[in-house]
């Protein structure tokens, strides 16, 4: 089944509370303004739908309006984020887009005579395979490849049963397939033989998440060593370029990226890969808007101050709960969190300058950004005091949220520049 064709470049963003596509799709105006488009992507996980009580309709109605209302022309998609085949149902309707994530089954055991099966069928990665932009090419052997489809091809197969499942129920749709929230990352020699299981699968793969080198934590910078996820940021994109020939994969295939906000040592790899190869790539975001909403209602002082301090509280009460589901993709130090007593005695810009993630500021703390990160639920547990709020302070909450996506996350990614 033809796929929907996905631009170049395309951004994930979250909306958890439906409040902020305007303010979102805003700061895609302002990069189209600069001279390049990109599609937004608005994208939210059964998890997210799950802690606030939404249902996924409600991202696409938001998405909607926005779009009508701010007049956009360009394409646009709603992500059914991180599903499976328990959790796809209620997304089959208002999305299409849909991100496999089949980090759960790799390792767990195929059939040996479908491994046996997929090395026959590919005498080609039995043997030192050359992709243009590798220098030595890929390095592969037959016992390699057997190792590797011991450890991933019953997550390409159930990435399989997924798709189809989907596509025997849907249109035309962008089909990412997920592999990030695992243990270890995949080298370019795992990114191909996957590819060659995928392709068998016959899933029209546009984009891929694999996982990186380093940690990509919410909210906050890339920790690791730049320079070799430069080196596997560049391989990767060759072995997609040669996949996409030798498997018939989709010509636009792409590099998927998450947690892809606030990683802004990564942005320059990324734009140079792409002004060097021509790739394009997907980028994902979520949770930094939603930082956005607490940032601007400190910022309006009053109730929205006193609303966020109380937040906070309740944050540093409940820390083991609202950690425990992130453990993977967090690392706080609890003793540089700030007591709720002496936080309460700050003023509004005090506090949003501690979440806002501007690291030259002495007054960031990324401990709290952290924490108030996936702390979202105690927000949605407020109801409508919470989203009354975002609406009675409209101008100050999106001018944060337009602000954030584009002078620290598009303009350092797509125009080289810095606010």
């Amino acid at each position: 089944m033809p796929g929907l064709t996905l631009p170049r470049f395309s951004f994930g963003v979250g909306d958890r509370f439906a409040h902020e596509a305007a303010a979102q799709l805003a700061a895609f105006e302002k990069l189209a303004a600069a001279g390049v488009v990109a599609a937004p992507v608005w994208n939210k996980s059964n998890r997210e739908h799950t802690f606030i009580g939404s249902e996924p309709a409600s991202v696409r109605e938001a998405a909607a309006a926005a779009v009508t209302a701010r007049g956009w022309k360009h394409p646009w998609f709603v992500d059914a984020d991180h599903i499976g085949l328990a959790t796809v149902e209620r997304f089959l309707e208002p999305s299409d887009f849909f991100t496999i994530d089949v980090a759960d089954a790799i390792g767990k055991a195929a059939a040996a005579a479908d491994i046996d099966a997929f090395v026959s069928r590919h005498p080609e990665l039995t043997k030192p395979v050359d992709v243009a932009g590798i220098e030595g090419g890929v390095s592969l052997s037959a016992n390699a490849t057997r190792g590797i489809a011991t450890k991933y091809l019953a997550a390409c197969q159930e990435a399989g049963r997924v798709y189809r499942h989907i596509a025997s129920k849907k249109g035309a749709f962008v089909t990412e397939v997920s592999m990030d929230e695992t243990d270890s990352p995949q080298t370019p020699p795992e990114l191909l033989v996957i590819l060659a299981m995928l392709a068998d699968e016959k899933i029209p793969v546009d984009t891929i998440a694999p996982k990186f080198t380093g940690r990509f934590n919410k909210g906050v910078d890339y920790v690791g060593d730049l320079d070799q996820f430069t080196k596997e940021y560049s391989d990767d994109i060759a072995v997609l370029a040669h996949a996409a020939k030798a498997y018939g994969l989709p010509a636009g295939i792409k590099l998927s990226v998450h947690s892809g906000s606030d990683k802004f040592s990564l942005y320059s790899v990324m734009r140079e890969a792409s002004a060097r190869t021509g790739a394009g790539f997907h980028i994902k975001t979520a949770g930094t808007t939603w930082l956005e909403e607490i940032i601007g209602l400190a910022e309006a002082g009053g109730d929205g101050l006193a609303l966020a301090k109380e937040i906070y509280a309740e944050a540093l009460e409940h820390i083991d709960a609202l950690c425990g589901p992130y453990a993977t993709v967090i690392d706080i130090d609890r003793s540089k969190l700030p007591q709720h007593a002496e936080v309460n005695a700050w003023s509004g810009p005090r506090l949003a300058a501690a979440i806002r993630h501007v690291p030259a500021n002495p007054d960031f703390n990324a401990n709290i950004r952290q924490l108030l990160h996936v702390a979202f639920k105690l927000a949605a547990k407020k109801g409508t005091r919470y989203t009354d709020l975002l609406v009675a302070n409209r101008d100050i909450v999106a001018k944060q949220v337009t602000d954030n996506l584009f002078d620290r996350h598009m303009k350092p990614l797509f125009l080289g520049t810095t606010s």
